[in-house]
């Protein structure tokens, strides 16, 4: 089954953010990334894997976040989120873990059937390269400025830029190639959802 038509008219390649609740976002990782990072990595004990899965958790909160409607609920999501991004850590690398399957019941999935944007857009960005992925993040998910970044990350400022934009050009290209969505004349994507089997981000 065909899904319904959509307009991504917030998703501009002139626009700063790939997605219309960066700003959203950007709250809250102010409000709980620190706590966040604090939980993987009392789980993982290892600081390089918690950076990559606080990523992670982050990549799923920005595309999934508008699901919630109870803003009194968003703490108890996002730890949610987290717990079940360590969760899937261990079960992919077949380590025991203390977070019992009972936990991650609370975390609010797609329903059964449905396939989304969202659904695309989270695995197009998690599939890109982490020279482009990590800049991406950090400019558009934490909100810190490109100059900043640079600095963070010790590479030239216009190194920054350009895997910035690379990376906005692969998600474009990413829903090109996964869904058969096109540009329209200014710039925006255009399509419809192929049925998630259909998919080849999705599906896989």
């Amino acid at each position: 089954m065909m899904l319904n038509s959509v307009s991504f008219s917030n998703f501009n390649l002139n626009k700063r953010c790939f997605y219309s609740h960066c700003m959203t976002t950007k709250a809250i990782w102010k409000l709980y990334a620190q706590d966040l990072k604090h939980f993987i990595l009392s789980k993982v004990k290892d600081d390089t894997v918690t950076d990559d899965l606080l990523q992670d958790t982050f990549i799923k909160i920005h595309t999934k976040h508008n699901s919630i409607r109870d803003d009194s609920k968003l703490k108890a999501w996002v730890f949610s989120i987290a717990r079940y991004t360590v969760y899937d850590y261990f079960r992919k690398n077949r380590l025991s873990t203390s977070i019992d399957k009972e936990e991650l019941l609370c975390i609010e999935e797609t329903k059964e059937g449905t396939h989304t944007e969202q659904d695309c857009l989270r695995g197009i960005i998690k599939n890109l390269p982490k020279k482009y992925r990590t800049p991406l993040f950090l400019a558009d998910i934490k909100g810190m400025k490109q100059a900043k970044i640079a600095q963070e990350l010790e590479l030239p400022l216009p190194t920054v830029k350009s895997q910035i934009q690379r990376a906005r050009t692969l998600i474009t290209k990413g829903f090109m190639e996964c869904c058969g969505f096109k540009l329209n004349d200014e710039g925006y994507l255009v399509g419809e959802l192929q049925d998630k089997a259909d998919c080849k981000v999705c599906a896989h």
